[in-house]
């Protein structure tokens, strides 16, 4: 299989990853002068291990930040398929195929987040392995290792619920390993792994906030409440999982270290990133790498600092725009969720874009705004992973599956729905309450690559025309009016991948 058939992974460690220049936008990544390594004296020292550790993080960023061609991004492979927005470009036959649930196992968008998926868990994997021999605090070296655990653990739960049964690797791979052509694992094997590695995480000491952006302890607990969720729903349907998602989630709540910004505007903000509301990101900075998500967002207009035009793939679709309820803030003009017009040149005469445009990952402080020009530096936002406001409606859901809609499962969405300016009904039947937070997270978290992993475990769509929800399977996308089927409730296994490996089979309709 193309992305761990190497004939020395080490040797491809050390080479590709460590003695280049290490992406990173926090002091943690910076690089190390590594000129005078090879494959026999790595991961001998506790600065191997760092280093090591460093290049598990940058690779977080080949997952859903990397390049699928002209103006489009990795991450477009779970945003496309929504229904939520519309790409008003032509120019990527790939993403017009996502678009149009057209894709077939060609996708160049599966194929790059194959690739990044599985170059960060041999990366982990390489730490995993050798980081116990190292002669080094232990305290840290049990930090280092939850962390790796940690981000092997997100790569596979991404990963599992993108393809269903895939290769699980917990070990290097080299040319003479039995793993070399590895078979699909099941599902359910995948998740035993991925709840392992993160108990490993929540017990090896790490900070339970850490504003550098490493991984903590806050990450690990939401995390896990994220994974028994998806665990509760399709295709496992193991519900008795509700209950420790709910636990997990409370876990983080009743800290009291993480809270909601006040407004959405702070959300977004380069000076507030790391802090109060973001639990895990991705994360970027000038000088080491650029995130691109804001260019699908832009319109084809000069309202930027330095004139940057964007790309126009992901516009909001109307009926989804229309659904907010009124007097929702997540609707206001440059101040939620959307803008219908703006600056030109960033902070110049407003001009009227002709629609809503998504406003979420707009960078002022680059692009400017009406009272402050834009530094136009590049845009360097972290990539949200986990948000408070998702692990409150973790607990919303999750509880109210368990023991219905309690005051603390109601003071959980109430809050988010307290920023949004809305009121939040206090009796509620479990029915009604379930529904009621299932629109919180399509309107809360849309445009976060969040709402299809959301349709896939419920089955469920929200239908923006009627405010009710479908099931999956015949729901009617509003953006290019298909249908959903079956078989899109996985992506197809990259056709690369079946060509590398023989052992690979692809999944049903493909």
């Amino acid at each position: 299989m193309k992305i761990y058939k190497i004939k020395d992974l080490n040797r491809a460690l050390i080479i590709a990853l460590i003695t280049t220049t290490m992406l990173s936008c926090s002091d943690f990544l910076e690089e190390n002068n590594q000129s005078s390594l090879n494959p026999n004296s790595f991961y001998k020292t506790s600065v191997h291990a760092e280093s090591g550790l460093n290049a598990v993080y940058a690779t977080t960023r080949d997952i859903f930040g990397g390049f699928s061609g002209g103006n489009s991004s990795n991450w477009h492979l779970l945003e496309a398929v929504t229904g939520q927005s519309i790409n008003n470009s032509s120019g990527n036959p790939d993403l017009n195929s996502l678009s149009s649930l057209s894709y077939n196992s060609n996708l160049i968008h599966a194929r790059t987040v194959w690739a990044g998926t599985y170059k960060l868990i041999a990366n982990a994997n390489l730490v995993i392995e050798n980081v116990p021999d190292i002669f080094m605090s232990e305290d840290r070296k049990k930090q280092i290792l939850g962390e790796a655990y940690f981000l092997r653990a997100w790569a596979y739960f991404n990963a599992v619920r993108i393809w269903g049964d895939i290769p699980l690797l917990t070990s290097p791979v080299g040319t003479g390993s039995p793993d070399f052509y590895a078979e699909r694992t099941s599902q359910s094997i995948v998740y035993d792994q991925i709840v392992s590695d993160l108990k490993f995480s929540e017990g090896s000491g790490l900070a339970f906030i850490d504003q550098s952006g490493r991984v903590s302890i806050a990450a690990v607990k939401s995390l896990l409440s994220k994974v028994y969720l998806t665990m509760a729903g399709h295709p496992l349907n193991k519900t008795e999982h509700y209950a420790d998602a709910a636990e997990k989630a409370k876990g983080v709540i009743d800290n009291g270290g993480l809270s909601l910004f006040n407004t959405y505007g702070e959300i977004f903000l380069e000076s507030n990133e790391n802090k109060q509301e973001h639990i895990f990101s991705i994360q970027y900075a000038p000088n080491v790498s650029a995130n691109y998500e804001s260019l699908s967002f832009l319109p084809a207009k000069n309202i930027t600092k330095g004139g940057a035009v964007g790309w126009q793939t992901n516009l909001p679709e109307t009926n989804f725009y229309n659904s907010f309820e009124s007097g929702d803030k997540r609707k206001n003009n440059r101040q939620g969720w959307f803008y219908t017009d703006y600056f030109v040149g960033g902070n110049g005469e407003l001009t009227d874009l002709g629609g809503p445009h998504i406003f979420k990952a707009f960078n002022v402080a680059n692009f400017g705004s009406d009272t402050v020009e834009g530094n136009g530096q590049g845009d360097f936002l972290n990539f949200s992973v986990i948000r408070f406001a998702e692990v409150l409606l973790i607990y919303a859901e999750a509880s109210n599956e368990v023991s219905g809609p309690t005051s603390a499962a109601i003071e959980a969405v109430k809050k988010v729905r307290d920023r949004a300016g809305l009121t939040t009904p206090t009796s509620l039947s479990k029915d009604l309450f379930r529904e009621l937070v299932w629109k919180e997270r399509w309107h809360e978290l849309c445009f976060e690559r969040i709402t299809w992993f959301d349709m896939v475990r419920l089955k469920k769509v929200f239908n923006s025309k009627t405010g009710g929800f479908d099931n999956f399977v015949g729901h009617t996308v509003l953006s290019t009016n298909q249908s959903l089927k079956e078989k899109h409730l996985l992506f197809p296994i990259p056709a690369l991948e079946l060509v590398n490996n023989p052992n690979l089979t692809q999944n049903s309709e493909y």
